[in-house]
């Protein structure tokens, strides 16, 4: 890339500190005032742009890539997962495809563990009774929920994410267990104290509370599918701050309104922003609106990520962070 000040369109609104640090090194432009960016807008700007800056939220499909101008040399993504964009089609057409991993690993897991609690503890319910002025004092046997010391907690994806959440929940007293396409390092189980179990099968149908943190791949589109939900035990609960579609989210409201499994915390779903309406009506559900890495902290951190790999592009080296490299 020839330029010293590459021409770079941000699709979304970025933290006030990281939008000055691109402004002064790249000829950027900007979203100020954060509207989703339409494909055909994300589509101009990749007609463009010589690097763009999407989120996970923007789809950049092979059309898209294939219609890209051809100054377009660089996809620096903003955020850790890049299913948002066809690895293969940018790879076809010379673009490299950077991330921002490692960067939101305890944020999440923080996050993991309050829905992990509010579930279970039933927050979600008891904050709506106080709001709506329904609550009428203290009662033993009022709105009790479920202890999580003691309980058994079953990891699905025991990447950076599951292995901090295993240490905030062992800290809570919660017996470790997990599920992973490889098994750890003998020392880092030790660390924890985790089991792991080959079949995923046999763990779910053990667990009093189910943690999903594997990323989203072809392989674990519906993982925890209406078969596999069936496994999960009356009492236990499901956590997922990963990939909405991740799990059959039909089924598993559907079990839910059954109260054929005792509860969720959600802070993905399957066809987000949309959210299953039926949902929004469970007293045994919190919900919340994909915030598990939203911290000030995490967001700057994604940002500084993101102007080292457009940096080291820039300057003939390969990104930190390259998903796949093209460097030419």
């Amino acid at each position: 890339m020839p330029l010293r000040r590459p021409r770079i369109v941000v699709t979304r609104k970025l933290p006030d500190v990281i939008e000055t640090r691109m402004m002064e090194l790249f000829n950027a432009r900007l979203n100020l005032d954060d509207h989703p960016m339409s494909a055909d807008e994300i589509a101009k700007a990749m007609a463009e742009a010589q690097v763009l800056v999407p989120t996970v939220t923007d789809m950049i499909d092979k059309k898209m890539i294939a219609a890209a101008g051809p100054d377009l040399k660089l996809i620096a993504s903003f955020g850790t997962g890049v299913d948002h964009v066809d690895l293969d089609a940018a790879k076809a057409r010379g673009i490299t495809v950077t991330n921002t991993p490692g960067v939101l690993t305890e944020d999440t897991a923080d996050m993991t563990m309050a829905l992990l609690l509010a579930a279970a503890r039933r927050l979600g319910e008891g904050e709506r009774l106080v709001r709506e002025g329904a609550w009428t004092g203290w009662s033993p046997t009022s709105m009790l929920g479920t202890r999580v010391g003691g309980k058994r907690l079953g990891i699905v994806g025991m990447g950076r994410i599951g292995s901090a959440l295993a240490r905030r929940a062992r800290a809570f007293g919660m017996s470790i267990h997990y599920h992973n396409r490889r098994r750890l390092h003998p020392d880092v189980e030790a660390e924890v104290e985790a089991t792991y179990w080959e079949s995923l099968d046999q763990m779910l149908a053990h667990m009093d509370i189910v943690s999903i943190n594997c990323p989203r791949t072809p392989a674990t589109y519906h993982l925890l599918s209406a078969r596999r939900l069936k496994l999960l035990r009356p009492h236990a609960f499901i956590v997922n701050t990963a990939r909405g579609n991740v799990i059959d989210e039909a089924a598993m409201v559907q079990r839910l309104m059954a109260r054929e499994i005792a509860g969720a915390g959600l802070d993905v779903y399957e066809h987000e922003p949309s959210i299953t309406p039926q949902l929004l009506t469970l007293d045994n559900v919190v919900l919340s609106p994909h915030i598990g890495s939203a911290t000030l902290e995490g967001r700057i951190a994604m940002g500084e990520k993101v102007i080292v790999n457009i940096k080291s592009f820039v300057d003939g080296h390969n990104p930190p962070d390259r998903v796949l490299s093209t460097m030419f």
